[in-house]
């Protein structure tokens, strides 16, 4: 079930299996913000049975780069290109978001980025990263860290 997520009216829509529900849907509104208000894109998620590509890249990615498994069920998905840079987002019943970002020109930017929602324990797997805090109004306060992609996907 395809979902467009309100950055207006924040809703756990799809995300009902989470411990943190209210958190991670604020932070998944958080990102369909940055994306119309940046690229006027519309953010649109889905299972990761109607797009299991999208699940593929991100997991193909985290564990040809740097060995990394997420233990976490995923819940949503979301793959799109915008401005020549393609898009790739996994929401985890866990509270974890990933993106992997990847232009398409050759020498672009090319990343994995990792949010943690409010009130959510640092997994076990990421605990090499260090994290920094931003806040956000939809999402309270966000932890992020990155690292950048080095193969070819």
């Amino acid at each position: 079930m395809t979902y467009t997520v309100d950055f207006v009216d924040v809703s756990t829509t799809g995300l009902e299996a989470s411990p943190v529900a209210p958190a991670l849907a604020g932070l998944r509104a958080n990102e369909a913000r940055y994306f119309k208000n940046k690229y006027d894109h519309v953010f649109v998620t889905g299972t990761p049975q109607e797009a299991p590509d999208v699940l593929d890249l991100v997991t193909q990615v985290l564990h040809d780069e740097r060995g990394i498994v997420i233990a976490s069920p995923p819940l949503e998905v979301s793959g799109f290109e915008v401005e020549g840079l393609r898009m790739a987002y996994v929401f985890y019943e866990s509270g974890l978001a990933i993106n992997v970002m990847y232009a398409v020109e050759p020498g672009g930017k090319r990343a994995v980025g990792f949010k943690l929602s409010l009130d959510m324990d640092v997994p076990e797997e990421l605990s090499s990263f260090k994290f920094a805090r931003q806040r956000s109004k939809l999402a309270g306060e966000i932890r992020g860290s990155y690292f950048v992609i080095k193969g070819d996907y």
